[in-house]
């Protein structure tokens, strides 16, 4: 009987390598462009969103101090005139009423400015 030679197995296992990723930039163009619509997006509609709610709640303020800031003028006005009228006649006193309203006018804006907050949208830690 014919016997089959067999070679001993050494320790040494043949190890696969694994075969390198192609380091060319076709690859990594559309990573990076993905990567920078991803930066925009964090960066800009993030912020906006919460920006978009900062500027409605001021734009309903503001309409509504200036509307009530008018009526509160003009119902004073009306009633310095209606109330007073004897004491505001003449040439120029007759612009008084019409002064004192617009002086209040201005004092509610002047208060108004001095309540502009101006911290930053975002609250950042530093």
């Amino acid at each position: 009987m014919a016997t089959k030679k067999t070679e001993p197995k050494t320790a040494r296992s043949k190890k696969k390598t694994p075969a390198k990723k192609s380091a060319t930039p076709v690859g990594q163009i559309p990573e990076t462009i993905q990567l920078v619509k991803d930066y925009v997006r964090q960066e800009t509609l993030g912020p906006l969103k919460g920006a978009g709610r900062w500027i409605g709640l001021g734009v309903v303020g503001a309409v509504l101090i200036g509307s009530g800031t008018a009526f509160l003028a003009l119902g004073t006005l009306r009633l310095i005139q209606s109330e007073w009228a004897s004491t505001f006649q003449g040439r120029w006193m007759s612009l008084l009423p019409y002064l004192s309203a617009l002086l209040f006018c201005f004092f509610v804006a002047g208060m108004a400015l001095l309540r502009i907050n101006k911290k930053p949208l975002n609250k950042e830690k530093s």
